[in-house]
Parts: structure tokens; C-alpha cells; sequence
């Protein structure tokens, strides 16, 4: 759309009781660098990415979604998308104001209809980063984050008509209805999708390796590590990209994945694909059955509520 303000995501926010041990499993095995920390707070970074920062993790009682935040392209494109959810009666965290948080910039917070909170930023300062090279089986950088719903029709809409987020397909089951809605803010097929479950809640977090090999020997390394795989690896259908979905110490689900599918907007139509045809869960496969198992661990625990993260 030619009003569409969001220009990519940022990064993904989270709490865990065990702040201890999901430092580790992010920075010792799942290839995340440490980048500041402060007491129960760490930021960690993907070597690739300009971002600051692609995972903000934190000590809480609760395990909880703290966070998305996307970016866009300048100071009043913030303060218009801000003045829109306003006039829209979205909630608002926070008015744009300069934001205090690692790598600075602009921007604001509000709460979607689910509760959660999104942020928008401009004006963040680049981080130091580097090509990842040939055979380093580590993320690149944040790819797409899903939640669940358990109105899907309604998040869609939102995200739609709020933040100009457009849809490039659909998962469906011919007795259920749609399973899950993939949307974008640019040409990539997805940065983020809405999935059908019994509450709010997070799906899945995935993170781009640099190529096939090095997607393949990520799933390995966490595989030798003795991480449990819920699904993988294997290649969807929508979006044409890998997927190994792995679970981490607190429940959370977390993906490799690569060559996700950049589209020409102009021309792109959505396609509804029907999951009980076994090649749009997995064109080779070679990944195990989508069964009640995985997606029982897709659902996560429900979201303990809305939390307001600090400015920190």
C-alpha cells in the first residue's frame, strides 16, 4: 500500500523465570551475541544485522511476550502513525518521545487488540556488523515473529488497517477454516503471521541463516546439543523458506530458517493452501508430520496479560 509506514522488524522482547539458563541457550548455542546487560536484562544481537538488537531478554516471575517492535523511515512517519492509532482509539503505552532504550532513536508504544505491546521506532543507531561467512551457522539476523489468536479474523484486521501490514497467503483446513495469515510490511512474504489457537499467546520466533549449508548445520549443532526439535527440517510451501523449529528452555518455540520468498508487490496475489496436502506444510519431505504434538507446542502458555516494558 502506498501509505504503509512500517518498514521491518526490529526486534522481539521476551521474559523468562530462568534467566540464567535462556542466556545461555541464546548466546551458547542458538548463535546470539551479547551485546549489553544489565542485571536480569540482556540485549543480544545477530552478527549480521544492523539492528542494536534482535532479542531483548529478561528476568520476570512470569514468562511473557515483553515486546515487537518495528521500524520506520523517519521521525514524522512515526508521529503519523501515532496521530492514526490515536484517532483510531488504539491504546496508547506511550507518546513519541525520544526513546531511552540501546541504540536510541524515536518512537512510541501501543497495545494491539490482543494486549500486546508493539512498538514503532525510527532513527536507531546502526550497530557494527559484519558477512557472515561461508559454513557460520549463525542467524543473520530476525526474520518473522507469529502469534497466536484465538480470533484471527480480528488481529488480521487489525494489523491490516492500523499498521498497512497486507496479506500474502493464508494456511487453511478444509474443517477448520484458517489456520494462519501471513502478512508483510515489504517485499519480504512475511515478517509477521497470526496463527489460530485457544489464546494469546507467542508462536514461534524464526531467525535467517546465511544459506542451506548453514541452515543445515545450525539444525545440526542444536540437535547434537540435545535441543528438542518439534518439527524439521524441512521447506513450507508459502513463503518457499526452511524451517527447523526448535524449542527453547521455557517453552518458547524458536526457527532457522532461510531464502524466504521476496515478492513483487504490484503483482502478488494471495493464495489460500490447504494444510491436508502434505507438500504445503513441507514441499521435501523430509520433515516429520505436522501432528497434534507440534501443534500443542506451537500454542505456547497463554500470555500471563499485559505488561508495559520499561523504557531501559
Amino acid at each position: 500500500m502506498s501509505d504503509r509506514l512500517i518498514t521491518h522488524l526490529r526486534h522481539v522482547d521476551i521474559a523468562v523465570p530462568d534467566y540464567t539458563r535462556q542466556r545461555e541457550f541464546y548466546t551458547e548455542l542458538w548463535g546470539l551475541t551479547p551485546v549489553a546487560e544489565d542485571g536480569g536484562l540482556v540485549y543480544l544481537a545477530a552478527e549480521g544485522s544492523p539492528e542494536q538488537y534482535v532479542v531483548r531478554l529478561r528476568k520476570d516471575a512470569d514468562k511473557r511476550l515483553d515486546l515487537i517492535a518495528y521500524g520506520a523511515a523517519s521521525r514524522a512517519d512515526v508521529d503519523t502513525m501515532a496521530a492514526r492509532l490515536g484517532t483510531a482509539g488504539v491504546q496508547l503505552v506511550s507518546e513519541p518521545d525520544v526513546l531511552q532504550t540501546l541504540g536510541g532513536g524515536y518512537g512510541f508504544r501501543f497495545f494491539d487488540c490482543d494486549g500486546r505491546t508493539v512498538e514503532v521506532s525510527t532513527d536507531v543507531e546502526d550497530r557494527v556488523h559484519r558477512r557472515i561467512e561461508e559454513r557460520e551457522a549463525i542467524p543473520v539476523r530476525l526474520s518473522h515473529v507469529v502469534v497466536n489468536s484465538p480470533d484471527t479474523a480480528r488481529t488480521t484486521a487489525f494489523y491490516e488497517s492500523h499498521l498497512g501490514f497486507a496479506t500474502s497467503d493464508k494456511l487453511t483446513h478444509p474443517f477448520v477454516g484458517d489456520l494462519m495469515t501471513f502478512m508483510r510490511c515489504n517485499p519480504q512474504h512475511h515478517s509477521f503471521a497470526v496463527a489460530k489457537a485457544p489464546h494469546a499467546s507467542l508462536h514461534h520466533v524464526s531467525f535467517e541463516m546465511r544459506g542451506l549449508d548453514e541452515y543445515m548445520r545450525g539444525t545440526g549443532r542444536l540437535l547434537r546439543a540435545g535441543t528438542k526439535m518439534i518439527w524439521g527440517p524441512g521447506r513450507h510451501l508459502a513463503g518457499d523458506n526452511t524451517f527447523s523449529y526448535f524449542i527453547d528452555p521455557h517453552g518458547n518455540t524458536m526457527e532457522y530458517t532461510t531464502e524466504l520468498e521476496q515478492l513483487d508487490e504490484d503483482t502478488w496475489h494471495p493464495s489460500l493452501y490447504d494444510v491436508t496436502d502434505l507438500e504445503v506444510q513441507d514441499q521435501w519431505g523430509t520433515a516429520n508430520p505436522f501432528d497434534e504434538l507440534v501443534g500443542t507446542a506451537s500454542f505456547n502458555d497463554p500470555d500471563p496479560g499485559v505488561y508495559v516494558a520499561p523504557p531501559v
